[in-house]
């Protein structure tokens, strides 16, 4: 078996002979056993003797500098930890990049290009000039157009004085945490979660309170253990459906249930993030949170273009909410990015111009997301072990492998939990995925299927291949 390793590209420098060599490194403690970074050969590069000496100057003067500068860092980005979603992703580009045959299943980003008639209204608003600043908030016609999104599409009444476009809906997110939670306040998460969520609330001297959710209920949350939470430091309860890691759907008739007990605590706000709302499978249909009754002045609503338009690259969300807290999440972006990009700008009112729902282009491409789902809770379905709760919406499968923890396997060591599972699925299988204690449940980990069919067929055989290799350790 391969070794488990932390992979990258280490560069060594000699000074005695002028020589920088680069050659991968891996943390592993196992330094015989074969692994990915053994495909990558190390080479070297001669330098003069003239540049030699201006470096040994360089680091001479670095040194005497590190001596007087204080590097710590703020206690608030201490808290904060690394998305590993980002950190596996650039690692598996890394290898991919190095000639590694690794199969990309960790980021949330869709294998479509992005519709012609928004990539056309992009490139038409380069060549007629739309190039210079928008306002902070979006333009006036992206935010109308949005008004009349939500209204037809979720029975939400905005004014564009009430929706802020930024770049992305993670600064959506991030600057409405902000705006509205004090130090010592809680942010209430069901877990699996986002990753970001709770890091989101630390930075914003806020504690995250984590609800744990069950693969047994579809990873829904119990009202009743949300009743029992909250408390009077208790300011904002993120909910996200359909979600990310799990794919679950909120039934309308749980979401009203939540609402009752949000009515009942005066200080408690709702953000609901609705980026997934397109992707969706019948017959699970989407609620947006603030048409409840009484829950529009109390939910901030996310949502935004990356993921049903296939915009990731072009960075635009929005926030819909009461105008006092979308002002104050406006000022917190005048005084950090100021407006987002005007030719996504562009690009959006294209997207919302395509039809209910997206129109044909996003039907298509929730028709074919459907069918990988279909594929994987199949091909997963046969591994013995394996526990899984179909996803209603998004593209991931949140999978529970833990009856495989405990496994031991040669020159790798025991399996025993899912960041292990996930680095000997990589070395092993070549396969990139996320392991579900970086969403708040260490029993599951996350496959991404916006990656097409082919893709899949070829990781999935890749898994059940490393798999098999520990089917011996597995509980009967």
């Amino acid at each position: 078996m391969a070794a488990a390793a932390s992979y990258s590209i280490q560069a060594t420098k000699s000074i005695a002979t002028g020589k920088i060599q680069l050659k991968p490194h891996s943390d592993s403690q196992s330094s015989q056993s074969p692994s990915f970074s053994s495909q990558l050969q190390p080479f070297s590069i001669k330098l003069s003797r003239t540049t030699r000496q201006r470096h040994l100057q360089r680091v001479s003067v670095v040194v005497r500098a590190a001596m007087d500068v204080d590097i710590s860092l703020s206690p608030r980005v201490n808290s904060v930890k690394p998305s590993k979603t980002m950190g596996i992703t650039d690692q598996a580009i890394a290898l991919a990049q190095a000639g590694v045959p690794v199969i990309r299943l960790a980021a949330g980003e869709p294998d479509f290009d992005t519709p012609a008639a928004i990539a056309e209204a992009g490139i038409n608003a380069i060549r007629e000039g739309y190039t210079r600043y928008t306002p902070n908030a979006g333009t006036l016609e992206l935010r109308t157009a949005i008004c009349h999104k939500l209204k037809g599409e979720n029975g939400l009444s905005y004014t564009p004085d009430e929706i802020l476009v930024s770049n992305g809906a993670k600064q959506s997110i991030l600057q409405a945490v902000l705006a509205v939670c004090s130090p010592g306040d809680e942010v209430i998460i069901p877990a699996p979660y986002w990753v970001s969520y709770p890091e989101m609330a630390r930075l914003a001297d806020a504690a995250p309170v984590i609800l744990p959710t069950r693969i047994s209920e579809n990873f829904l949350l119990d009202p009743r253990l949300l009743e029992s939470k909250l408390t009077e430091k208790s300011r904002l309860l993120i909910l996200c459906s359909p979600s990310n890691p799990t794919g679950s759907v909120y039934p309308r008739k749980l979401l009203e249930q939540i609402a009752e007990i949000v009515t009942r605590h005066p200080r408690l706000l709702v953000l609901s993030d609705e980026i997934y709302e397109h992707i969706i499978y019948a017959p699970a249909t989407h609620t947006s949170f603030a048409s409840l009754p009484g829950m529009w002045d109390r939910t901030l609503t996310v949502n935004g273009f990356s993921k049903a338009f296939a915009m990731t690259g072009w960075r635009l969300g929005y926030l819909a909410g009461p105008k006092h807290f979308v002002a104050a999440c406006g000022k917190i972006q005048s005084q950090s990015t100021s407006g987002a990009s005007s030719l996504s700008q562009k690009a959006a009112v294209a997207a919302l111009g395509l039809g209910y729902a997206g129109g044909e282009a996003v039907a298509n491409m929730v028709k074919a997301f459907q069918e990988r789902r279909d594929f994987l809770v199949k091909s997963f379905g046969e591994l013995e072990g394996v526990k899984i709760s179909e996803p209603q919406g998004a593209f991931y499968l949140f999978l529970d492998f833990s009856s495989y923890y405990g496994s031991k396997v040669d020159d790798f060591g025991e399996i025993n939990g899912s960041e292990s599972l996930c680095r000997y699925l990589l070395d092993e299988a070549q396969v990139a995925l996320v392991p579900g204690d970086a969403f708040g449940d260490d029993t599951c980990i996350r496959i991404s299927y916006a990656e097409s069919l082919t893709t899949l067929r070829a990781a999935v055989e890749r898994i059940k291949g490393a798999l098999n290799s520990l089917k011996p350790a597995i509980p009967v």
